[in-house]
């Protein structure tokens, strides 16, 4: 739940502006949606709630169609091309924050820096109400998580692993997956999504 009626409105205007750069980057490339269906492994139906922004695109995908249209992620999320080529520094809370799912809120760690071969993410998981499970998520590629604070139980393919501060997991992200703070508390993950 967003805090107040003027967030979840800026939120939805930002999943829209999104959606709509993805529309328009995937038709300048000559990609039907069904090109763009097919590549993420996901409905016709699923893909065009993506662009016409009502369904959130989960960062991963984001990963996988700035992939298939030959941009940056950063382009898809804020509309400016990153420039950066020998290094780029993002001081403590200062990435483009990106709350792409009701459960996560991503924060780009390295948006500015051009070609990328990953993306980094520092992700916080609220908790949840009780007995009420996350749901999953599956994406091409791989992806690498390293718990920085909390405790997360992380649901993969028919397995539940616990994992604490300075624990890690290495996953191939095509197998259905979510994570769930544990302990009534936030948990915060560093994500690189491959």
């Amino acid at each position: 739940m967003k805090n107040s009626a003027g967030e979840y409105v800026s939120c939805r205007k930002k999943i829209k502006e999104i959606a709509d750069r993805v529309r328009e980057l995937r038709e300048l490339s000559d990609f039907t949606v069904k090109d763009m269906a097919e590549y993420l492994q996901v409905s016709d139906e699923t893909y065009g709630k993506y662009e016409d922004g009502t369904e959130d695109i989960p960062a991963s995908m984001l990963f996988e169609i700035a992939h298939k249209l030959r941009v940056d992620m950063a382009t898809l999320l804020t509309g400016e091309e990153p420039r950066m080529n020998i290094f780029t520094v993002t001081r403590d809370g200062k990435g483009v924050n990106v709350e792409r799912r009701k459960q996560y809120k991503y924060q780009n760690l390295a948006e500015k820096f051009i070609h990328k071969k990953a993306e980094f993410f520092v992700v916080t998981v609220e908790p949840k109400p009780h007995g009420e499970k996350p749901e999953t998520n599956s994406h091409p590629g791989q992806e690498f998580n390293y718990v920085l604070e909390g405790s997360l139980k992380v649901y993969i393919h028919n397995n539940e692993i616990i994992l604490n501060e300075g624990d890690s997991i290495y996953f191939d992200s095509t197998y259905e997956h979510a994570m769930e703070a544990l302990e009534g508390k936030p948990a915060n993950f560093l994500a690189v999504i491959l």
